[in-house]
């Protein structure tokens, strides 16, 4: 028996070692750590890029009434605008389109409509429209609103459906580049970069468009940035050709016996689990990037006595407070988990944040709360992505990510496209009877009559605490399900605590004994 058994270890050995050996031989180029960390660098500069021009106008909000005429409600307007065609069911659309046709070419059309919809924009906000037929005919129609913010919301609209596509794509990207290696980390890292974008734009933006004169050469100068996001996207594409051709795999990725199939979806909306997800992600979202489009107002208003530009260098600290922390929450959870709980805390910091925002700044006054308050806000904007992304494949399988993603972020933009409308809505409607509001209107349009500019440091002082505390409802709400998601996972054992990196070894092992037998 001691023989036998001696024998039976030995044969053990022998394949375990003839696996590792068929293992080094049939390595993928998604094997070696330079290439699939260079595949992410290029695919988040895209994302980067992306972020720079959703958010180029964000820290320009208070100068787009003096120079192009917009009122909150038409700012809010533009603001919804890059999510109505993706509410509408094109994001539904693409989801289709990713699973079928892979991430390389849904990458490069998504990038492709960016541009296209970057430039339309740039157009709306130039002085190339104006005294056409154009302007002419825009104007002729929903007077209330410039010509100028209805070019630039069509503009948005097509770089929305870009820009929200480009997201699933670079999620499913990541998701077959990392799989079984450090996921989170690759995601919560282009989540990262993709808000240093916002950092950055928030830095520079006042300045560009304090140098030139007009907040049409921040949008610009991001067009170009847009541009060469396409660029790096196809040198990715040349990366991804290569790695399918070494999986032998056809369709970039899909083998023909899980072809993505058109009924497939019915699964995604009959997951109860996926409900639960993509409600805790609109949310979230809706209390996150809304508030981007008003923060540095906000500030200015709340504040008192400070330039657009000292809000903008405020405010920027609440992308690249993030952007440190993903970086380590990535790490956390590819080796510890604990993803759910993660997306209780984040929760519950972001209603203290919006809360300290309403009440406390105001009273205050204070720059130091401002800062405290915009970072804290970071550390809950790190703690939920990093945690929510890398769950997706967690619940959905591998065949119908794409759309699972596609369908998250479609229920996202449901929200991202109505509460900026309803924030600018209410900022006016709650500020009618604000005197010195009015006031300040009513000078607006007697230099508008006599067709000179408003002079430099010119600001309208709106009262911001309704829209804050929305803000902090979508919060409350984001934190019940948080919790509920995590009772869910405790019942059901969907792995939304435990760590994304495999044990090669003990893999290995169980093919061992599986061929032993």
């Amino acid at each position: 028996m001691c023989k036998f058994a001696q024998k039976n270890k030995l044969l053990s050995l022998f394949v375990l070692t003839i696996l590792k050996m068929q293992q080094k031989i049939q390595t993928c180029l998604n094997d070696k750590a330079w290439a699939r960390w260079t595949a992410l660098v290029l695919i988040a500069s895209m994302m980067f890029f992306a972020y720079m021009f959703v958010d180029v106008m964000a820290p320009l909000k208070s100068l787009l009434e003096p120079q192009l005429g917009w009122n909150s409600a038409a700012y809010g307007t533009y603001r919804s605008a890059e999510y109505i065609l993706n509410v509408c069911g094109f994001l539904i659309i693409a989801g289709f389109i990713l699973d079928k046709t892979g991430i390389r070419f849904t990458g490069v059309l998504s990038a492709s409509l960016m541009v296209i919809g970057a430039l339309i924009k740039l157009y709306g906000i130039s002085n190339l429209m104006v005294g056409t037929g154009l302007e002419s005919w825009l104007n002729s129609w929903w007077t209330s609103m410039p010509a100028s913010a209805k070019m630039a919301s069509l503009g948005f609209m097509i770089f929305g459906c870009g820009c929200e596509m480009a997201g699933t794509t670079v999620s499913k990207a990541i998701a077959k580049w990392f799989k079984g290696k450090e996921m989170a980390l690759a995601m919560g890292l282009e989540m990262a970069i993709a808000r240093i974008g916002v950092f950055a734009i928030f830095s520079i933006s006042p300045w560009i468009a304090a140098s030139w004169g007009t907040v049409v050469a921040p949008v610009a100068f991001c067009t170009v940035l847009v541009c060469i996001g396409l660029i790096t996207y196809s040198v990715f594409c040349v990366m991804d050709t290569r790695l399918d051709h070494q999986l032998g795999e056809n369709k970039e990725g899909e083998s023909s016996d899980e072809e993505f199939k058109a009924s497939d979806i019915k699964n995604i909306f009959s997951s109860h689990i996926f409900w639960v997800v993509a409600l805790l992600c609109v949310l979230y979202y809706s209390a996150i990037f809304p508030f981007q489009a008003y923060g540095a107002e906000m500030l200015q208003c709340n504040i008192g006595d400070i330039t657009a530009q000292e809000a903008s260098n405020i405010f920027r600290w609440f992308p690249i407070g993030a952007a440190v922390i993903t970086v380590f929450l990535g790490n956390f959870l590819d080796r510890k988990g604990k993803g759910a709980t993660m997306l209780i805390y984040g929760a519950l910091l972001l209603i203290v944040c919006h809360l300290v925002f309403a009440f406390i700044l105001p009273a205050t006054h204070s720059k130091v709360v401002a800062y405290v308050t915009i970072i804290v806000l970071g550390i809950s904007f790190a703690l939920v992505p990093a945690a929510l992304w890398p769950s997706v494949p967690k619940i959905i399988e591998e065949k119908v990510l794409g759309s699972a993603y596609c369908l998250i972020f479609w229920v996202q933009n449901i929200g991202l496209c109505l509460v900026p409308l309803l924030i600018g809505y209410v900022l006016d409607g709650v500020n009618a009877h604000n005197p010195e509001v009015q006031v300040g209107l009513a000078q607006l349009e007697e230099w508008k009559k006599l067709g000179e500019e408003a002079p430099e440091g010119f600001f309208i002082h709106y009262n911001y605490t309704i829209p804050m505390i929305i803000f902090a409802c979508f919060g409350i709400l984001a934190l019940l399900l948080a919790i509920y998601l995590k009772a869910l996972d405790k019942k059901k054992h969907y792995g939304l605590e435990l760590p994304n990196i495999k044990d090669n070894t003990a893999a290995l092992e169980s093919e061992a004994m599986a061929a032993e037998e």
